[in-house]
């Protein structure tokens, strides 16, 4: 027992050091979490990692016996998925909120080149899942929605009814679906707390720059572009320097 431990603890240890350039962005459905990482991405030239759009080909790469939920949702007709069950019995049995093929997006990560960071999204990233794999906690943000705000997000984006409508009651798909992501984020919330994981309340009070810049700062990326703009205007000021005497006490002046 104390062997396997070891061996545990040994490949944790591993991944976390292979992972370490990777920033996470979790949270429920509605939050921002690709609108941020894809900001991110074109400001700091990150790789942008969507887990939603590999949802499919992680079914597929991923044995059957290792994904009973998957398999048991695929065999359900919309009306079973969406309308005969409670938001309850829809929560607990969704395969990704119970974290099935989650290693498949580790193993695309470890295939990402190690020399680009990745900025990763998706409501699949669980927190008790994220966190073994977390260099440190500051790599890490879930972004929790409120009931409010998520059916707000869904309509500007014109996807509030796409999955309610292949129903033959879309009305009560839709509020079962709404009810059960409302119970994904109190979950996460949840999770995140207990976890001492880094969450941030989204409920449209604060603009989205704001939040944009608030996870910018909780990765460090803040930092790094200040210390760039600084390194950038030393030289420019150093340069200036070299014209004229002039210059040389803006030198001096801005060095201390």
């Amino acid at each position: 027992m104390r062997i396997q431990k070891d061996r545990v603890m040994a490949k944790s240890e591993t991944l976390r050091a292979r992972l370490r350039h990777v920033y996470w962005i979790g949270g429920g459905s509605g939050g921002g979490k690709s609108t941020i990482a894809r900001r991110l991405a074109d400001r700091y030239g990150l790789r942008h990692y969507a887990t939603d759009e590999t949802m499919g080909d992680h079914a597929r790469r991923t044995a059957a016996e290792d994904c009973p939920l998957i398999c048991a949702f695929a065999e359900m007709d919309m009306d079973e998925r969406w309308v005969n069950r409670s938001p309850e019995i829809m929560l607990e049995s969704f395969h990704f909120f119970r974290g099935e093929c989650f290693e498949r997006i580790v193993e695309d990560l470890l295939a990402f080149p190690a020399d680009r960071r990745v900025v990763v999204e998706g409501f699949r990233l669980l927190p008790g899942l994220v966190k073994p794999l977390l260099d440190v906690i500051g790599q890490s943000v879930w972004l929790l929605p409120t009931a409010e705000f998520r059916r707000k997000a869904f309509e500007s984006r014109g996807t509030l009814w796409d999955i309610a409508r292949k129903t033959s009651n879309p009305e009560r798909a839709l509020q079962n679906l709404l009810v059960r992501d409302g119970m994904f984020t109190d979950r996460l919330r949840e999770e995140t707390a207990r976890a001492g994981l880094p969450a941030i309340e989204i409920d449209g009070f604060v603009t989205e720059e704001a939040q944009f810049d608030r996870v910018a700062g909780l990765f460090g990326l803040w930092r790094e572009e200040s210390l760039d703009l600084g390194k950038a205007a030393l030289v420019q000021t150093r340069s200036s320097g070299r014209c004229g005497s002039g210059g040389s006490s803006t030198v001096i002046s801005s060095l201390g």
